[in-house]
């Protein structure tokens, strides 16, 4: 039996040296980021290679007992796997089943009601249910969802996973109930409303741009000069929501109230406007990007498809990419069908979030485990024990459960066998086997740099540029949810260090706190742990590298332009935003 030693963080190991130290903590991010993007190497290698650095800087830099440094990548391993990867796994089950059942092509029918412009659905599908989605459940689920749902509804590979990476940024920061900030606000002791408040004068930033950005990526500048009108309504409402909702009506609340506001406005702009090039539009969001060609072709090569379609286990094809056949509308009946899985899912989060006594009972099913080894044996700066060492198994509250609960459901609704479900669940795991290597090692990863010290060297060291840390915080969020994948993770790790820094340094506690919130949503789309489930969704399975390449430009540029609104919001030019 191991018996760890007991084992205090410090903030600069490195002689004492905070700036040292600190070039020291990123190496390990350094490396993941240098493989991907500059190397293209596989995701679950660049996370492999990741993990050992951190390891390594843990023990040497740090003076972290080996033995704990491998009981943290442990701890971090199995979060990745339960319930990060068990929510991946569960929403691509769910989709696996509308397909066996041939219920996918009518849904794909269905959004054709509402718009027959590809470009369109793509806009609603990833920004207005996929915010509903993150509204709800999170962790993933959206990106998972709604990239399978464009990639059946013609919509080519590449394309359909930037654009639900990119779409699942403004949600992100009121996600799963506004957790992120729920987080926040108890380790800063900042009130809910009015750390929501003011995370709702920046995030609408982002929500207003998003859908135009989306076009973009779908369709290049055409497609934005076709389908804007559109884009702006989307945006503007779900921004105009998102902002109302979240000063006056109710924090938790703001996603859900801002996804329904933001389809609806533009289900009825439909109505009275109809994009042009529609037809042209379908042809080219359905082709192809050279740099994906050739791997796509490598995939078939090897047996595993050619990204243009989604097999399940049973065997059945889904839809081929750009394939639109002339047929009947949809009847009610297949809308209704069409729709049942996602209205099962909506209705089933919201019961578990929503109504109290489910959300605590259903929350007291969770098995808490002081980690073997670890728990106890890892003390902060101040001299205290960390919490982070105790592992939560959320084996019934979990989103992942929830949604396999709600798979099984749609199996009895749909009259698929309990041997064809199975057998689809069985190949879901095959398929995502690189995709749970590379998040169990990303995660395990993040929780070496945390329980060593290596996160906060690295926060403190920012945080040291006085004036300058307004423009700089948000810098933060963004780092800390790149390497967690997750912005409530992000604002477990800097939220009171970015409350003290702004204290010190004279700049209002809740701008930065908020900042760092909203920083966080915009270093979602470059997480190694999204990027594998957004190339696992859509047959990019290991072209993770080509993913990243596209969607850094984005994520930078985007916090760049937070960077600069926080900035300001610190000064008298536009101080008059914040309540």
């Amino acid at each position: 039996m191991i018996v760890a030693e007991a084992f205090q963080q410090q903030l600069a190991p490195l002689g004492g040296n905070l700036w040292l130290s600190a070039i020291a903590g990123l190496v390990p991010l350094i490396v993941v980021f240098v493989l991907l993007g500059v190397f293209k190497m596989k995701a679950y290698i660049a996370g492999l290679s990741g993990l050992l650095t951190a390891i390594i800087i843990a023990v040497v830099a740090y003076g972290m007992p080996t033995n704990l440094a491998l009981l943290s990548a442990a701890e971090g391993g199995m979060f990745g796997l339960i319930p990060i990867m068990w929510i991946v796994i569960a929403a691509l089950w769910v989709y696996g089943l509308t397909v066996i059942s041939g219920r996918f092509e009518d849904l794909r029918r269905t959004f054709d009601t509402v718009s027959e412009d590809p470009r369109i659905q793509a806009m609603l599908i990833a920004f207005c249910f996929g915010g509903l989605l993150e509204a709800l459940a999170g962790f993933g689920a959206p990106v998972a969802i709604t990239a399978t749902m464009l990639i059946t509804m013609g919509v080519a590979p590449l394309r359909s996973a930037c654009t639900v990476l990119l779409a699942n940024t403004a949600p992100v920061a009121f996600g799963a109930l506004a957790i992120p900030i729920v987080t926040a606000a108890n380790l800063t002791d900042i009130p809910l409303r009015e750390l929501g408040s003011v995370v709702g004068r920046q995030a609408p930033i982002l929500a207003a741009v998003v859908p135009l950005l989306l076009l973009l990526i779908l369709d290049g500048r055409r497609g934005l000069r076709e389908a804007y009108p559109a884009a702006l309504v989307t945006g503007v409402s779900f921004a105009i929501a998102q902002f109302i909702s979240s000063n006056f009506i109710s924090v938790e609340l703001t996603d859900i109230v801002a996804s329904l506001v933001g389809l609806g406005a533009t289900v009825a702009f439909l109505k009275v406007w109809t994009p042009i090039g529609t037809e042209e539009a379908r042809v080219r969001v359905a082709r192809h990007e050279p740099e994906v060609a050739a791997a796509l072709a490598a995939n078939a090569a090897k047996g595993g498809g050619n990204g243009n379609s989604r097999s399940s286990g049973s065997g059945t094809t889904a839809v081929t990419v750009g394939e639109m056949p002339a047929e009947p509308r949809v009847t009610k009946a297949q809308v209704w069908m069409a729709l049942f899985p996602y209205l099962l899912i909506i209705a089933a989060f919201s019961i578990v979030k929503l109504v109290k006594p489910v959300q605590t009972w259903i929350g007291g099913t969770d098995i808490v485990i002081p980690w073997p080894g670890l728990d106890g044996q890892v003390l902060g700066l101040s001299g205290k024990a960390i919490g982070t060492t105790v592992y939560k198994l959320p084996w019934l509250s979990g989103p992942g459960s929830i949604l396999f609960l709600c798979g099984i459901v749609i199996a009895i609704v749909y009259g698929i066998s309990a041997s064809a479900a199975g057998r689809e669940l069985v190949m879901t795991v095959v398929r995502l086997k690189w995709a749970i290597l590379t998040v169990v090692s990303v995660l395990a990863l993040s929780y070496v740099m945390n329980i060593s010290g290596q996160t906060t060297t690295i926060g403190t060291w920012v945080a040291g540029t006085g004036a300058l840390f307004a423009f700089l915080s948000p810098v933060l969020g963004w780092l800390g949810t790149a390497v967690t994948g997750s912005d409530t993770s992000a604002n477990a790790l800097f939220a009171k260090l970015q409350a003290t820094a702004g204290a010190n340094a004279g700049i209002d506690p809740t701008l930065l706190v908020a900042a760092n919130t909203t920083g966080g949503v915009v270093g979602k789309m470059i997480s190694p742990q999204n990027l594998t489930i957004a190339a696992s969704s859509t047959g990019l399975d290991g072209q993770e590298s080509i993913i990243f390449r596209r969607m850094i430009p984005w994520s930078l540029g985007l916090l760049l332009v937070l960077c600069t609104l926080v900035f300001l919001q610190s000064t008298p030019i536009l101080g008059w935003m914040l309540p």
